[in-house]
């Protein structure tokens, strides 16, 4: 039985904290820096190496040790959380043990119901059907996939989506690249229109962008769509042809979908005799309500953003009682789901818990070790990382650090670190809202600069986005040999980083 010694990494390190917060936060933060800057202005930079520690882990051993890490990937995370976090609250004390208990109880916990939600929905929803992964069909799923994304947000898209993409090109042997193509527009770039989008986007949303502003980006976001897309459909043909040369040497046609057809009454020595036919199968969409859970999902994410219904203290925490009642609402979706939804729909959909238990267990050791890179980031120009503040100028720079940071870290708060950063910089000691707005009427490009670098950029690995993961979990589950982490990145550089060059000289010189 996998992982029947491993706990989640989450619960490991919250029970370190439940042991100790009695009595570091008795201390009512009495070790607390009460400097400018906050935390961040005295963590070194050496304070991220677990960080980089877990990173390192995710792209060496599933190739080094694949059997170690397929079975103990959970302990892996969970040593590289404690690793950082028992020196992290022996030294800050009650001020250490805040960041722990905020980064769980406001980002992850709402970041796994919501990946929760979305995946128990999704798997609900069963495209049957005789389609057939050309490099036509294929583009076209892609191009629905993206038109999604800004609707539905990326994860809902790709949940949706990623499973149809697979079984279409199943009998593919090259499909590898469908799918990074796909975490590139569907995981990413597709939730650049709306605030609903992506997690960058809603939160400039929360802080006074209008909702309607986003559709500014569509420019970029059709530039650099329409790049990759044309791009994937010529790397897909070549595949594809490729493919059908191999299979017809087997004497397998690529573009027939074959299934046993049995006579009744057929058996000799257990086994079932039949014959092979050559059938197209109509398409056909089973549990179908699972959309309307799919919409309240979407809803209530947009119910957190505009209703304010005060706050409520938990262990410490200042929880907005709207985000309580989007988390309840998304899990009874969730449950509404499993409940109305059949078992053999979800066996069909080859849906199984392992995805998102895979996600769970390593996003828990990564929220934890990335809390000094954020809290380091949030000090702006008085933490280890001034250089790289002061040095954002141009409308490039803000969309190159945000992006590269976007990469590896949150983009949310990356995103609102150099929306701030602007804002310092054009309309210092003006109101957030009025600022935002002055920002939008004088200095727009630096807004949308900022807002392309963390949405676009979140696809140049498999942590920059909440989905990348998940859809690459997914695929292997389902027999695709994606590319390791390094691996994956050396597609996305070379095909993502000419494309946002490109971006770069058209729309920020």
């Amino acid at each position: 039985m996998r992982h029947r010694t491993a706990l989640p990494a989450a619960l490991v390190v919250l029970a370190l904290v439940v042991m100790l917060a009695g009595a570091a936060l008795a201390e009512e933060h009495a070790q607390a820096t009460h400097e400018i800057g906050g935390l961040g202005a005295q963590l070194p930079l050496w304070s991220v190496i677990p960080f980089v520690g877990i990173l390192l882990s995710i792209a060496i051993f599933p190739l080094a040790a694949p059997h170690f890490w397929h079975h103990h990937f959970g302990k892996v995370s969970a040593f590289w959380a404690l690793v950082f976090a028992i020196p992290f609250v022996a030294t800050y004390g009650g001020e250490a043990v805040h960041e722990i208990l905020h980064i769980y109880l406001a980002d992850y916990i709402p970041f796994i119901i919501l990946l929760w939600s979305l995946f128990t929905v999704a798997g609900g929803i069963l495209l049957e059907g005789t389609i057939v992964g050309t490099p036509a069909v294929n583009t076209l799923l892609l191009i629905i996939g993206t038109f999604l994304s800004s609707w539905v947000g990326t994860t809902g898209s790709s949940m949706l989506m990623i499973r149809p993409v697979l079984r279409a090109n199943a009998k593919r042997i090259h499909k590898a690249h469908v799918v990074m193509f796909f975490i590139f527009l569907v995981s990413n770039i597709g939730g650049s229109l709306t605030p609903l989008g992506d997690p960058p986007l809603f939160l400039g949303f929360l802080h006074g962008v209008p909702f309607f502003w986003t559709f500014r980006l569509i420019a970029p976001m059709g530039l650099v769509s329409g790049l990759l897309l044309a791009i994937f459909f010529l790397i897909d043909t070549y595949f594809y042809r490729k493919d059908r040369k191999a299979l017809a040497a087997q004497g397998i046609d690529i573009n027939v979908v074959t299934v046993p057809k049995f006579k009744e009454g057929t058996f000799v020595g257990g086994e079932t005799l039949g014959q092979v036919e050559q059938v197209t199968e109509p398409i056909r969409l089973r549990g179908a309500h699972n959309f309307l859970f799919l919409l309240g999902i979407v809803g209530g994410v947009l119910f957190s953003g505009l209703v304010h219904l005060g706050e409520v203290s938990i262990l410490g925490i200042h929880m907005a009682k709207e985000n309580l009642i989007r988390d309840a609402l998304l899990i009874v979706m969730g449950l509404l789901s499993l409940r109305s939804t059949s078992a053999e729909l979800r066996k069909k959909n080859e849906f199984t818990w392992f995805p998102i238990k895979e996600v769970a267990y390593l996003f828990a050791g990564i929220f934890m070790t990335i809390v000094p890179a954020l809290a380091i980031l949030r000090a702006g120009e008085h933490g280890h990382l001034d250089f790289l503040i002061r040095s954002v100028k141009e409308p490039w720079h803000y969309f190159w650090i945000t992006g590269a940071l976007s990469s590896f870290l949150d983009n949310a708060p990356t995103y609102l670190t150099f929306l701030n950063t602007a804002l310092g910089k054009f309309f210092a000691g003006m109101p957030e809202r009025e600022a935002v707005h002055a920002l939008i009427a004088q200095k727009e490009v630096y807004l949308v600069a900022i807002s392309t670098g963390a949405v676009f950029m979140g696809a140049n690995t498999y942590i920059g986005n909440a989905p990348n993961f998940m859809v690459r979990s997914i695929a292997e589950e389902n027999g695709v040999r994606m590319p390791s982490f390094f691996g994956y990145m050396a597609w996305s550089i070379l095909l993502l980083i000419p494309s946002f060059v490109l971006v770069t000289l058209v729309f920020y010189r």
